[in-house]
């Protein structure tokens, strides 16, 4: 399973468990722990993972933050952790002072749900007051999990995080600059934008008449770029559906049998799956297709329900695919038609949707 995978199910089981998590260490267990096995850190070898790492502050010895990432024995990362109810934003002080005490490059303050990441791009070992990434694992972009990665044990790279942790931290600003005025444009932006089409005097009246024009033009220009992706969108997915169509369409004899030869394997694997498929959906729903490329298994003869595809003509490259959400393979080799039993969960999985 690859990096984004694993994000990904880490964020379905915060979604599914957060509700149900009633203490502060059963959000670390359940939800925090889980993430930072996902970024390649064992977190039950102390040499890497450290709970309750100590950081004396001042006067005051033994103070504690939850977890330290380390390399070559020294901090890298310090994570303090809260209650997955909890808002992280009464909390940020406090890894502020233990972040201010330690040699570590980076600090992570999280509920479980948002990770907030902190540096000190302003200031020489003085935590920022802003995260240079901020990510909400119920609500996950791709290009925060490209983010993320760059914080897997196998990738780590303090110049590289720290480079595009100052481009994160003024892009975020940037953004939270055109919210506000898109939303309530101020005078100086009224006018930058005016200058480039009236060359009058600003008066009250005129900058007043150009701040509802600036507005207006910006609800207008925003509904414009999502009527235009609708669009695009609504025509690819008729442009697909008109695809599919063409391939369910029956083919003659004559096509079905140019150069395709169904193989005694491809055959064998069909009754597999069969067999397996048995307790949970009837014999004759199930039924293949054969291809030049591959040999698929439907339900209802219709290729949108496509429980599997094999690929048996190479001995040496044996595969059974399952296409994911967005249709593309998922691929496994197997090393013979006995294999196909090894997936017998993910078959059946995949042929209730179309019970």
């Amino acid at each position: 399973m690859d990096f984004k995978d694993q994000i990904k199910q880490i964020a379905e089981r915060v979604g599914k468990m957060k509700d149900s998590l009633q203490t502060e260490e059963a959000t670390k267990n359940a939800l925090i722990m889980p993430f930072l096995q996902s970024l390649g850190y064992d977190v039950f070898n102390p040499g890497e993972v450290v709970p309750e790492y100590t950081c004396d502050i001042g006067i005051k010895k033994g103070e504690k933050i939850d977890y330290a990432i380390l390399k070559d024995n020294q901090p890298i990362i310090l994570i303090e952790c809260k209650h997955v109810s909890q808002d992280l934003n009464l909390h940020d002080n406090q890894l502020l002072r233990y972040f201010n005490v330690s040699k570590a490059y980076f600090g992570v303050l999280t509920n479980g749900v948002v990770y907030k990441f902190y540096t000190d791009l302003e200031k020489e070992n003085i935590m920022d007051e802003k995260p240079f990434l901020e990510i909400n694992m119920i609500d996950l972009k791709d290009n925060q999990i490209d983010e993320l990665k760059k914080f897997h044990k196998s990738y780590f790279d303090i110049e590289t995080i720290l480079s595009s942790a100052s481009e994160l931290k003024y892009m975020n600003e940037l953004k939270n600059v055109l919210i506000r005025e898109f939303s309530n444009p101020s005078n100086e932006f009224v006018k930058i934008l005016a200058k480039q089409v009236y060359d009058g005097q600003f008066t009250a009246k005129i900058l007043e008449q150009f701040t509802s024009l600036v507005k207006r033009s910006i609800s207008l220009h925003i509904n414009d770029v999502f009527s235009e992706r609708l669009k695009t969108a609504l025509k690819s997915e008729t442009e697909e559906s008109r695809q599919e169509t063409e391939v369910d369409r029956p083919q003659t004899e004559e096509q079905k049998n140019d150069e395709i030869v169904t193989t005694e394997d491809e055959l064998e694997a069909f009754y597999i799956v069969k067999s397996i498929l048995r307790p949970s959906i009837a014999c004759e729903r199930i039924t293949y297709r054969d291809s030049k490329s591959y040999f698929a298994v439907f339900v209802d003869d219709n290729n949108r329900k496509t429980i599997c595809r094999l690929y048996l003509n190479t001995p040496s490259n044996k595969r059974i695919v399952f296409l994911d959400e967005n249709k593309k393979e998922v691929v496994y080799k197997i090393q013979s038609l006995d294999d196909i039993y090894l997936y017998s969960s993910q078959l059946i999985d995949v042929s209730k949707k179309y019970l």
